[in-house]
């Protein structure tokens, strides 16, 4: 089931044809409220959510979501026509899976939600198969609940910048470009600028500093960025 959060009736009733047009089981809320209460009751498998509602707006939903146990792993793709680099980044921080500017075409809706949830379907079963948990020295990466140690404290962190990491740590001493990693950590190409990648290695460095001589997030100059290990 996918839910259309938009308070918009003609752009919301748009949304949940074309997706029913598809085959996606749909249902749309007109406000933040209402699709909150709504959470209590059952788990919608990718949220399209608008920035700009009434009461409740997007970036404090996306918020809650991610501050949530039960909720956090929902994606969830952000529909606004707030299109300044600064909201991208802002909701992509917060954890948004993908930022959809309008106006914006069905099709595109439709593709959108296609490459967010076969992502999800793979980071799942790369997640079961593998136990979802990294460890290196004073750093230990949990993806199956989302958490990360170091020094054997928990570190607070919003989860893209968790499956930043994650993708680094997970192929040591690889270099990924900044558009290879726009690409493995949302999954398809972003339309926006590729220094979104460079603030949040920026942040991780920060709550991983002094925790190990032993590994780095190095940057590559020219290339990209890499999770050193050091024999």
């Amino acid at each position: 089931m996918i839910w259309c959060v938009e308070d918009d009736a003609s752009i919301r009733d748009i949304e949940v044809y074309a997706l029913r047009s598809v085959g996606f089981e749909a249902r749309g809320f007109s406000d933040g409220a209402a699709f909150w209460d709504a959470l209590r009751a059952e788990r919608p498998e990718l949220v399209v959510l608008d920035v700009m509602l009434p009461g409740i707006d997007g970036i404090e939903l996306l918020s809650r979501m991610r501050a949530s146990d039960d909720l956090r792993d929902i994606p969830v793709i952000m529909a606004t026509a707030k299109d300044t680099e600064y909201d991208k980044i802002h909701g992509l921080d917060l954890g948004a899976d993908y930022y959809l500017a309008k106006p914006f075409g069905v099709m595109e809706l439709v593709s959108c939600v296609k490459a967010v949830l076969r992502r999800c379907t793979t980071t799942t079963a790369q997640t079961e198969s593998t136990e979802g948990v990294i460890e290196f020295d004073n750093l230990r990466l949990d993806m199956n609940s989302y958490e990360l140690r170091v020094k054997g404290k928990v570190v607070e962190a919003p989860p893209k910048e968790l499956e930043l990491l994650n993708c680094l740590a997970s192929h040591p001493n690889r270099v990924y470009t900044r558009d290879q990693l726009l690409d493995e950590v949302w999954g398809f190409e972003y339309y926006g600028d590729s220094r979104t990648i460079d603030v949040h290695v920026k942040r991780l460095r920060e709550k991983l500093a002094g925790a190990s001589d032993k590994w780095e997030l190095k940057t590559v100059w020219g290339v990209g960025y890499k999770f050193e290990v050091r024999q």
